[in-house]
């Protein structure tokens, strides 16, 4: 399907940047919205900023586009109280995308791509049973229910106006660039510190930023995906201690691990305010995502190996900076 002008919301973020690039090595026509230019103005005209994006003009975006990618959104609100960072969420979340879906209705746009969540599904995943397209929404902290509301209102924007809506739940995705808790991961084994990873045996779904792009291209494309929410992810899922593994094999280093027993760090992660992140670690969140697969004739372009190995020469080049 040949695709007219693409509006990329969050075009500063980890897979927007990517996205922006890829659409500019095919001659694609978008433009990338980011709330500000982290570049002198004029660096690239294809990239506007916005400002708050709450209260931006989103019709003058919008004019003449077939597309939108939402990628633009609120994970993390360090140092904010539970209550402030629910607001907060919903507010870059929920009322974002409300105004982007009724500003799109107003454009006539034809389809809108939502980047989602994983954890709208939840936070865990038993052994052999990863979530799949036909579980239901069970989110459990802030972010995640933002997430599932701002879900509910896309889909109840887009029927009332004849938009067609791809919902795609993503996973914790990595590449170069990444930041966060992958990134402190990767620097961690890159200096060869003594991690407590030994007998750790939980899978983990993860999404590569180059994944990431192509199955955004597919959603843009594919006829079949039109109303869908579906995960997507890497085609290999691994565990935490694999992971670090495969890292430190790509950056030519020594993996070094020690067993602590599962109960002993819950209890030390419970008293330093951590146990959100020693779930993470010791925990399963897989997904199935062989419908979107399935439906958008679609195979992750690169491997889990691929996408290390990418990932740590982009954080070698970075570290000799």
């Amino acid at each position: 399907m040949k695709l007219g002008k693409i509006v990329v919301t969050g075009a500063g973020g980890f897979i927007g940047r990517a996205l922006c690039a890829r659409l500019k090595r095919t001659g694609a026509e978008y433009l990338g919205a980011v709330r500000a230019l982290d570049s002198p103005p004029g660096a690239d005209s294809n990239i506007v900023a916005l400002g708050d994006f709450a209260a931006a003009d989103w019709d003058g975006v919008l004019a003449g586009a077939d597309a939108v990618v939402h990628l633009a959104g609120r994970a993390h609100v360090p140092r904010a109280s539970s209550s402030d960072a629910a607001t907060l969420c919903v507010v870059a979340n929920v009322h974002v995308t409300r105004r982007l879906a009724e500003a799109a209705a107003r454009a006539h746009v034809r389809r809108i791509v939502f980047a989602s969540s994983v954890k709208v599904y939840g936070e865990a995943t038993r052994p052999g049973r990863p979530f799949s397209p036909e579980d239901i929404a069970a989110p459990q902290d802030a972010y995640a229910r933002s997430k599932a509301e701002a879900e509910s209102v896309l889909r109840a924007v887009c029927g009332e106006n004849g938009i067609e809506a791809v919902i795609l739940r993503l996973p914790l995705s990595y590449g170069p660039g990444v930041r966060g808790n992958f990134l402190a991961l990767l620097e961690a084994v890159a200096r060869e510190r003594r991690l407590p990873f030994a007998g750790i045996d939980n899978r983990r779904s993860l999404l590569y930023q180059g994944n990431a792009v192509s199955a955004i291209e597919a959603a843009l494309r594919v006829p079949e995906l039109a109303g869908t929410t579906l995960p997507v992810a890497d085609r290999q899922s691994v565990s935490t201690s694999e992971l670090a593994s495969k890292l430190a094999a790509s950056l030519r280093v020594r993996a070094r691990f020690f067993r602590v027993p599962a109960a002993a760090l819950r209890g030390v992660s419970s008293l330093v305010g951590r146990r959100a992140d020693v779930q993470r670690l010791l925990g399963s969140l897989e997904v199935d995502s062989s419908r979107f697969c399935e439906l958008g004739r679609w195979s992750p372009p690169y491997s889990l190996d691929e996408g290390l190995a990418a990932t740590a020469a982009w954080w070698r080049m970075r570290a000799t900076l």
